[in-house]
């Protein structure tokens, strides 16, 4: 089962009382691919929208409208069900009763009832709605059937506060979300609010793993960074080993030089703690520069082959 039908699902229970069933069939009718006076042809792959396409036109046309009903199988893909009306008298008396001009459809709001608009959106995503699993990303699209129900539907939901995105595809106008709070106010609003929390948990379970990822990635690079210091540290010190001028080293930079050949896994900090007289972390690394000058200062003299 899928998110998008999840919310299908969902949305489909809050749709109760006739105001709501009237604007959720408006929404699905207006918003529908095929609207023309000789046909019209609703269709889902969604078995939820099946048994709830004959519900809402019970609960609107009471029992004198009723679509032709047929499932279309598609190999080894799930089936797609279709309602078709052709009878030129029902589609005369849908078009009456919800005021819907075939040849340019439009939102009309006197439609709907003031607590109606959400169930009018859920009817939309049941029409030409879709929802990628938040697990793979954040995508909520409406793929409507012209510009101009392009243009209204984002009217209506800028007046909700939500803001998205525009594409043509294929000639139809999409209308997109990758916003993850934009996405959780549609669904809230459509009246998906178990899916807008099961999206909040997605969101708390990714935030957690990339916060967990940064932590690895920044210890690991901090392994390597002390790894890198200690690899050189070493090599400045067994260059005055070499050179035979430990020995003339003060106490104190002789003191951390053999510590360091003998721990050369240890931070800064944990070198500075082995001391006789424990330092921190920046006299510990001050006290490398200067081995790292003399170290320098040896190297030169050999290249010019002083002793």
């Amino acid at each position: 089962m899928s998110f998008s039908n999840d919310v299908r699902e969902e949305i489909a229970r809050s749709i109760t009382d006739r105001d709501r069933q009237f604007a959720c069939l408006y929404g699905i009718l207006l918003y529908c691919h095929t609207f023309s006076m000789e046909r019209i042809v609703l269709q889902s792959e969604s078995l939820t929208f099946a048994n709830l396409i004959p519900t809402l036109f019970r609960a609107v046309f009471r029992t004198e409208l009723k679509p032709d009903i047929r499932t279309v199988a598609r190999g080894m893909e799930q089936s797609m069900i279709s309602f078709t009306i052709s009878a030129p008298e029902q589609i005369r008396k849908i078009c009456e009763v919800y005021h819907i001009h075939a040849e340019r459809r439009e939102i009309r709001l006197p439609n709907l009832a003031n607590n109606s608009l959400g169930a009018f959106l859920a009817g939309v995503y049941f029409s030409c709605g879709s929802m990628m699993d938040p697990n793979k990303e954040y995508h909520l699209e409406f793929n409507t059937p012209s510009e101009l129900l392009y243009d209204d539907l984002y009217k209506l939901l800028k007046n909700i506060g939500v803001s998205g995105r525009h594409i043509l595809r294929k000639n139809m106008h999409v209308f997109y979300l990758k916003d993850s709070e934009q996405i959780e106010d549609t669904l809230t609003y459509m009246g998906a609010q178990q899916c807008t929390i099961a999206l909040m948990n997605v969101k708390i379970r990714k935030d957690m793993r990339n916060k967990a990822n940064r932590l690895r990635n920044c210890d690991e690079a901090n392994i390597n960074k002390v790894v890198t210091a200690a690899m050189r540290q070493t090599a400045d010190i067994q260059c005055i080993v070499r050179c035979g001028r430990l020995d003339d080293l003060s106490p104190e930079l002789k003191e951390l030089a053999e510590l360091r050949l003998e721990n050369p896994e240890l931070s800064l900090k944990e070198l500075g703690e082995l001391l006789s007289e424990p330092i921190g972390r920046s006299g510990v690394n001050h006290r490398f520069r200067k081995l790292s000058a003399i170290a320098e200062e040896l190297r030169g003299r050999s290249a010019h082959g002083e002793t």
